[in-house]
């Protein structure tokens, strides 16, 4: 390979790649999708090889674009740092940072955490990675990261703020109509909301409720947030985190002395990156706020 190829090549071939067609990258990039398409060609020319096959399904990737994907993906995340590095004074509380957290806690827990940073530091711009998938601190996939399990890995900070219970919750509505449980096994004669694949979730369901019970889950989802909707809806009992149950009017707690487990939170970053002021603003910040959550 004697041509430079160069990152706009690549981040089309990424985006084509993850997006599985022209079309999808073009929108991504705000570009004609014959220009992607003249960068994939310049790409596999400069390379020697067929990165894409068409097929009924869209553009499928060769063995040598499935070899190459982790290292664009990697040099995207790299990029996404540079500009968060870039986007203010170094001295300065401000600019761009990118924070990793669970679904659950993306939508329910962090939202007014992060208002209540903003009114103090106005200048930060915030990018949440709401997912159950661990971000790689390692590698830039974040700026800082809230974890349910305690942090690996010699190059990182992590602090952790307490643990959090899990209860169960179900409309008030609901419970009019069907009852108040009194004891576990009342749950037999109840509508549950539970986990659908998850192998962590189903494990922890089977360790608590007794056979007649996990029988009683008419409503299966893997979206802690689905699970939460669902017991706002009145379809059910779900479990929900307790801070969360008990600040909802509309939710009341079933069999209140049951916790069902502690989640641990650990809040994590790269030890290279605590010093900078705005992602030490974010780190303390959140510290703070979710050391008081997890003590509701």
């Amino acid at each position: 390979m004697s041509e430079p190829v160069s990152w706009d090549d690549q981040r089309a071939f990424l985006l084509v790649f993850e997006g599985g067609s022209l079309s999808a990258a073009a929108r991504a990039l705000s570009q004609a999708q014959p220009t992607v398409r003249a960068r994939i060609e310049a790409l596999e020319r400069k390379l020697g090889t067929v990165l894409f096959t068409r097929s009924s399904q869209g553009l499928l990737p060769t063995e040598a674009a499935r070899a190459l994907h982790a290292h664009a993906r990697a040099m995207a995340h790299a990029s996404d740092a540079f500009l968060r590095a870039a986007s203010a004074d170094p001295g300065q509380v401000a600019g761009r940072v990118r924070v990793a957290v669970s679904e659950f806690v993306g939508q329910e827990v962090l939202p007014p955490m992060l208002a209540r940073l903003r009114t103090r530091h106005s200048s930060l711009v915030l990018e949440v990675a709401a997912s159950n998938s661990s971000a790689d601190l390692t590698r830039q996939e974040a700026d800082l990261a809230l974890r349910m399990h305690r942090p690996t890995g010699e190059a990182l900070v992590a602090r952790k703020l307490g643990e959090v219970a899990l209860g169960f919750f179900a409309h008030r509505d609901y419970l009019a109509a069907r009852g108040v449980p009194q004891e576990l096994a009342d749950l037999a004669f109840h509508d549950l909301i539970g986990p659908d694949r998850s192998a962590s979730d189903r494990r922890l369901a089977e360790a608590v409720l007794p056979a007649p019970v996990l029988a009683r889950i008419v409503l299966r989802t893997d979206s802690h947030p689905g699970q939460l909707a669902a017991a706002r809806a009145g379809l059910g009992i779900a479990v929900v985190q307790r801070p969360v149950g008990l600040a909802d009017p509309n939710l009341r707690s079933v069999l209140p002395e049951l916790v069902l487990a502690h989640l641990p939170l650990w809040l994590v970053t790269h030890r290279d990156l605590l010093d900078i002021p705005r992602v030490r603003a974010v780190f303390d910040h959140l510290a703070k706020d979710i050391g008081q959550y997890v003590r509701e």
